[in-house]
């Protein structure tokens, strides 16, 4: 204590402020920012009287050591906001950053993403901000302050104008004696001082010079602005103080720079995030249709949780006792992937129920993505003449959106009929079981995608159809079917190439009939489990998890 180096140290030494413990040291510095500092020699603090005393003053005079700490302080507060992907998750990080570091208590309001580009020049708005976190160094008080600033939100400044503005002291939730971190410095409050006071210049706060007055604090808010758009208002305060050091109102608003950022960027992932889901359940059936007589189990787990799957599916009624399924793969991912889906499957339960079979489906199907494939081109080219770009080479414009599928229909169709070769589309009553026992007759066609697999009651495994070129490649392709029954205790397993090309190191999961003998060995399961463990066994097949999307269906005749 004689040299004084241990007193410099604690209250703001520069030399100690790198890293997390220097910004605790300055921060600390501020702590006595709060406090007025009363006349030489007459109440003052025996860490600051003296050489102590002139060092402190000298430090604060220079600076330097909140511009060291304030980088420190900053970087850690990007580093917290960064990737951070909820609005109300920022906003509650942002009170933990600033209390009790630099106030006392801080308050977030979020305003409606569609109320954010109001009228400001009546400095009134309809809808409001939204109190989105309230923050205190006492936890006890969260709760009435809360109160309190839901009835007193900030005004609505003009986002353009910089600075922070002055917001009222809530007296209603924080009592002067009460409010800050500890009691009020000795010489504060009512009584009188026991020191003589010193002459204070016209103009200039009282408090600056020692004066003896109860102050119950300070509070200032600030606008949250990021691009230009205002999405909220973020507000601190600090108990027995009249106003914030500059120093520290200028590192709030670089704070509140970082904030708005976060919060802007977590309401862009939200958006997407929304718009995702709602083109995924464009792009899947909302609910896949029952057939009398046979179980039917889905798996679909797209890579990217929060956008569109590469991958789809459908299960519907085409007509009286025909029922069609597909599985199919797009390629590449997104929107692309979802423009194909949105194209492709709708044309598929069109064709299907205009009583198109599955052959026929599949050429009109083919041709119609080289059509679109070709108009895309063609209106790519033209858009780049009207803006005076060269035309494109053959080849170098929008290429062909391809995909590859695996489509079918289900028949069912009663024992007595089994001779007739017709069936298609018949309409013997064979759904209800009048008649004889219902059996189903299963048509299907791959193009281009993995071969269904056909479980027998036995163990026995085999492909029943054969491959064919992916649609939207080939012009005038032609397409053929093969048909087969689905007898009691059968199983047809349909997936996407997220299963049989899931990775192991240079090992695929199909290597050496790989599905094949996993299907072998769900003998006795019914299509629910089936599909469970056909899931679980891809996803244990490689220690990283699947690159691809995914999607398996089951179908089990009883």
């Amino acid at each position: 204590m004689a040299d004084g180096t241990d007193d410099t140290d604690e209250v703001g030494d520069p030399d100690g402020l790198d890293g997390s413990a220097g910004t605790d040291d300055w921060l600390e510095a501020y702590a006595y920012e709060g406090e007025p500092e009363p006349p030489r020699g007459a109440g003052v603090p025996a860490a600051r009287s003296g050489a102590d005393g002139e060092a402190w003053s000298a430090s604060r005079r220079d600076g330097s050591w909140l511009g060291r700490g304030a980088l420190s302080f900053l970087a850690e507060a990007s580093d917290l906001l960064a990737g951070q992907l909820d609005e109300d998750l920022v906003a509650a990080l942002t009170g933990q950053l600033i209390v009790p570091r630099l106030a006392d208590w801080c308050a977030v309001w979020l305003e409606d993403e569609t109320t954010g580009h109001g009228d400001w020049s009546d400095g009134a708005r309809a809808g409001g901000p939204r109190l989105a976190r309230v923050w205190h160094a006492d936890e006890s008080r969260v709760e009435e302050l809360s109160r309190a600033l839901e009835q007193n939100p900030p005004p609505l400044s003009d986002p353009l104008c910089p600075g922070p503005l002055v917001y009222p002291w809530p007296e209603k939730a924080l009592d002067p004696p009460q409010a800050g971190l500890g009691p009020l410095p000795e010489g504060f409050g009512l009584p009188e001082a026991p020191f003589g006071l010193p002459e204070v210049p016209d103009g200039a706060p009282p408090y600056d010079y020692g004066i003896p007055v109860a102050i119950p604090g300070t509070a200032l808010a600030y606008r949250l602005v990021a691009g230009g758009r205002p999405l909220g208002t973020l507000v601190i305060g600090r108990a027995g103080i009249g106003r914030f050091p500059d120093e520290v109102t200028g590192l709030v608003e670089d704070l509140g720079r970082r904030v708005a950022l976060a919060i802007g960027a977590a309401r862009q992932y939200a958006r997407q995030a929304t718009i995702s889901a709602v083109l995924q359940r464009g792009l899947l059936p909302s609910a896949v249709a029952e057939i009398p007589g046979v179980h039917s189990a889905l798996v679909h787990e797209p890579l990217d949780k929060g956008g569109p799957s590469g991958d789809f599916y459908d299960l519907f009624q085409a007509d009286e006792g025909r029922w069609c399924f597909a599985i199919g793969d797009v390629q590449g991912k997104g929107p692309e992937a979802a423009v194909v889906i949105g194209l492709a499957r709708p044309w598929l339960r069109l064709l299907a129920r205009e009583g198109y079979r599955v052959a026929d489906v599949l050429d009109r199907l083919n041709q119609l993505l080289l059509d679109d494939a070709t108009e895309a081109a063609d209106a790519a080219a033209r858009a780049l003449v009207a803006a005076g770009a060269r035309p494109t080479a053959p080849g170098d414009g929008p290429q062909t959106r391809f995909l590859s599928l695996l489509y079918g229909e289900l028949t069912l169709v009663e024992d007595e009929d089994e001779d007739d070769d017709g069936g298609g589309g018949s309409d013997d009553g064979g759904s209800d079981g009048t008649g004889g026992r219902v059996r189903a007759r299963v048509t299907l066609a791959s193009a281009g995608h993995p071969l269904p697999l056909l479980l027998a009651p036995d163990g026995t495994v085999r492909t029943v159809a054969q491959p064919q070129t992916l649609l939207g490649v080939v012009e005038d392709a032609t397409y053929t079917s093969e048909t087969f029954e689905l007898r009691s205790g059968d199983t047809l397993l349909c997936v996407t190439d997220g299963v049989t090309e899931r990775r192991s190191g240079s090992r695929q999961f199909d290597d050496g009939d790989g599905l094949a003998t996993a299907l072998a060995g769900c003998v006795g399961l019914d299509a629910g489990l089936i599909a469970e463990r056909i899931n679980r066994l891809v996803h244990e097949f490689g220690a990283r998890p699947p690159a691809d999307d995914l999607a398996l269906l089951v179908l089990q005749a009883d």
